[in-house]
């Protein structure tokens, strides 16, 4: 049984949200986001408790479900009132990235550069070899952050490519030669 949609989830001050059919919108200072949740659950907003969650039926997936809706619904609340940001780092000589516009430049080693289109709703700085991914969608943000990390991912033996910053990434040992 989920013990995440058995808490309710506080809206803060600055934060709408309403409930249309089976669309939860949230509207706060960063900007509006909006879930379609699925038939097994029943979302309540009320002024004292926030937004409650509850399962209808006995649908074999509703727990699940019901705890998935409960967190998405307050991931969007945070999203628009703080936002969400990934730091990818680029290691590795030649290695560089730049930001012109709409589009991220990258020389990552290949015959060719590579262009990467910001998507809308996604802010991106960066800084030395330290890239920023910004906005109010979490998904949004992660599966961004995670497209450019695939270009090219970090290699264990020099540990060249993009990691996120703070992941360990595990090093292995090279051949040796026989003396």
């Amino acid at each position: 049984m989920s013990r995440l949609g058995k808490r309710p989830i506080a809206i803060p001050s600055g934060v709408t949200v309403e409930i249309k059919d089976n669309t939860v919108s949230v509207k706060g200072p960063k900007g509006t986001l909006s879930f379609e949740f699925k038939n097994e659950v029943a979302v309540k907003v009320s002024p004292e408790e926030g937004v409650v969650v509850e399962k209808k039926g006995k649908a074999k997936d509703a727990p699940a479900i019901w705890g998935t809706t409960a967190r998405m619904i307050e991931n969007m609340i945070v999203g628009v009132t703080a936002g969400f940001q990934k730091q990818l780092e680029l290691n590795g000589v030649g290695f560089r990235m730049a930001l012109a516009g709409k589009k991220i430049n990258l020389a990552l080693g290949f015959s060719h550069p590579v262009e990467v289109e910001v998507v809308e709703g996604i802010d991106v700085k960066i800084e030395g070899n330290t890239m920023t991914v910004a906005g109010i969608d979490k998904h949004a943000v992660g599966q961004f952050a995670a497209n450019i990390k695939k270009l090219k991912p970090v290699e264990p033996y020099k540990g060249k490519g993009f990691k996120y910053v703070g992941e360990f990434v595990r090093r292995k040992e090279g051949k040796r030669s026989a003396a």
